[in-house]
């Protein structure tokens, strides 16, 4: 399934996508949160689309959110393809790198994006977003991730690199929680329709090739990542779980950093795609 929310931003209707159109899920919850989750929301969709109980909403001319309500948490994996962790001028790691943003980052994918006040290197990054679907803590095995799983989805995780390296004090969230940081979704695509181990995922910068790179190359596989992070912390349904972007981002010194008037577009294959074009703050 793939489920969304439309609508303007504070007020989204939670809606499944279908070959018809978006259905309404207005009957059986106010919003896709990580407590509709956790309580067996997506069967409770599957039980009802398959009873034709969902009507059809109008939704061509609407505004697209973030496929889930305000996270409670945005754990992200830094340099996790073995390329991008060479063009960062670093090795790949030997164990996952941690860093978090914060959840008033998140928009919708093609929400306008603002480059924060005084920045002059705002970066691009095309990255799978793992949705937490079941509380994760101190999982036996990555076998059992899956299990604690809702969905998938597109992140863009928008970093200010000046923020990130140059003036961080060794931690990278100053440079990546700046508002609208966080462009998310269309969908929230259920595994069973994503085949997440092999996905390719794109980015373009005014029409222009920057990454093309599969999940496949990830270095810690999505059931690796879910295993390891619930061995140091509690994932709680609805926190998104970012797992790294590929090479032929701005901080390579191969391509400007953006600027006002640039688009930029992303897609991974299954997920849908986003679009946002840049604006000054």
């Amino acid at each position: 399934m793939k489920l969304a929310r439309i609508g303007d931003a504070g007020a989204e209707r939670p809606v499944v996508v279908t070959a018809e159109g978006y259905r309404d899920l207005s009957a059986l919850t106010d919003d896709i949160t990580g407590e509709f989750l956790a309580e067996g929301g997506l069967d409770r969709v599957r039980a009802a689309l398959s009873a034709g109980e969902l009507p059809l909403v109008d939704g061509s001319d609407q505004r697209v959110g973030a496929p889930i309500a305000r996270p409670s948490a945005i754990i992200c994996i830094g340099m996790n393809y073995a390329a991008h962790a060479a063009e960062s001028g670093s090795a790949p790691p030997e164990v996952p790198i941690l860093f978090l943003k914060t959840p008033n980052t998140v928009a919708g994918p093609h929400d306008v994006a603002r480059i924060p006040r005084k920045s002059t290197k705002t970066d691009w990054e095309v990255e799978l977003a793992v949705v937490i679907g079941k509380r994760a803590s101190y999982l036996e095995s990555p076998a059992q991730s899956l299990e604690h799983i809702a969905g998938f989805t597109i992140a863009n995780d928008l970093s200010e690199r000046e923020w990130q390296l140059e003036i961080s004090g060794g931690q990278w969230s100053k440079g990546k929680s700046a508002p609208g940081f966080t462009p998310l979704g269309p969908w929230l695509v259920t595994p069973d329709e994503a085949r997440y181990q092999d996905l390719r995922l794109t980015s373009h910068v005014n029409g222009e090739p920057r990454q093309d790179s599969r999940t496949s190359d990830l270095i810690f596989g999505v059931d690796e990542l879910v295993y390891q992070l619930s061995q140091w912390m509690t994932l709680e349904p609805g926190d998104l779980v970012l797992t790294g972007t590929p090479e032929g981002v701005a901080l390579s010194g191969r391509f400007p950093y953006l600027k006002a008037g640039d688009v930029v577009e992303l897609e991974i294959e299954g997920l849908g795609t986003q679009r946002q074009e840049f604006v000054d703050a």
